[in-house]
């Protein structure tokens, strides 16, 4: 008897205090579709897998908190060679350096405008203004997830809270607070949903801890257009994305960040409850 192609998701550390014992309802979504296609699926913390020899494929779809271990996190893609993983090592490691959006805007690819700064200052504030025209800027770390570290410079009491660390900074975008950030999501290069997610009143942040919410919508011929191009300046095979973009006022949509780690894959909201992604899971073993 064929036995069943097995998987294994990466999930958090069980001692993790803040995802430790928060990701089970999103394997849940994970695991329905893959189960419903054929598929084992199992789950192992991305810190101590164990031997994943016997898995036919291994998905770090749930590595919460990996941009808070940087070294475990480095540490464990350096021995991934060996696995089959995806999306690959190289993608993921190139993907968790928010700085990859300078590159793919030097290739061309609309990418909200970006300044990078190795030590943030007060004068580079000061820059960031001039250089965008606005004092509405957002400052992020380049290693970071979920929001994490994200300031409005503008609008914080203590903008000390970023000095003297590596910084993004970026123009507030206002779509942010009329339309909302989209989010596409393509299984092996082929589209398979979209969701439109909006911020908190009084917040810029789209994330559900912060307020955000989200809902299934189709997403504008520009938005899906802008999300093909990014994705075709990816070199690597991808098993999974989530393309986050914002509208400019211009009619155009600029990538806001490109997710090829761990991103939510909002699967309650596919049409297909998962089927596509499920077959491009199966289809990479």
């Amino acid at each position: 008897m064929t036995r069943a192609p097995r998987i294994c998701i990466l999930a958090p550390d069980p001692a993790d205090p803040h995802f430790g014992t928060t990701w089970r309802p999103q394997a849940d979504l994970l695991e329905a579709p893959l189960v419903n296609a054929g598929l084992t699926v199992d789950f192992r913390p991305w810190t101590a897998p164990g031997d994943l020899s016997g898995h036919d494929l291994v998905l770090p779809l749930l590595v919460w908190g990996y941009h808070a271990r940087a070294a475990e996190w480095s540490a464990f893609l350096d021995g991934a060679a060996a696995l089959q993983l995806a999306n690959p090592p190289e993608v993921l490691r190139r993907n968790t350096d928010k700085r990859y959006l300078l590159d793919l805007a030097a290739r061309g690819a609309p990418v909200v405008p970006t300044l990078a700064f190795d030590a943030f200052s007060r004068a580079d504030i000061a820059q960031a203004e001039t250089h965008f025209g606005t004092a509405r800027l957002i400052a992020k770390p380049p290693v970071s997830a979920g929001a994490h570290g994200t300031y409005r410079l503008d609008a914080v009491s203590d903008p000390a809270l970023a000095w003297d660390r590596a910084m993004l900074v970026q123009p507030m975008m206002p779509a942010i607070a009329q339309e909302g950030e989209w989010s596409l999501f393509y299984f092996d290069g082929r589209y398979s949903h979209a969701i439109l997610k909006t911020v908190a009143d009084g917040d810029f942040r789209v994330q559900v801890q912060h307020g955000g919410s989200a809902r299934a919508a189709t997403p504008p011929e520009a938005a899906i257009a802008a999300a093909d191009a990014v994705l075709g300046m990816i070199e690597e095979p991808l098993l999974y994305a989530r393309v986050d973009l914002i509208a400019d006022g211009q009619g155009n949509y600029l990538l806001m960040e490109l997710e090829l780690i761990e991103p939510q894959l909002f699967l309650e909201h596919a049409p297909d409850d998962g089927r596509i992604f499920a077959e491009a899971v199966a289809a990479a073993i």
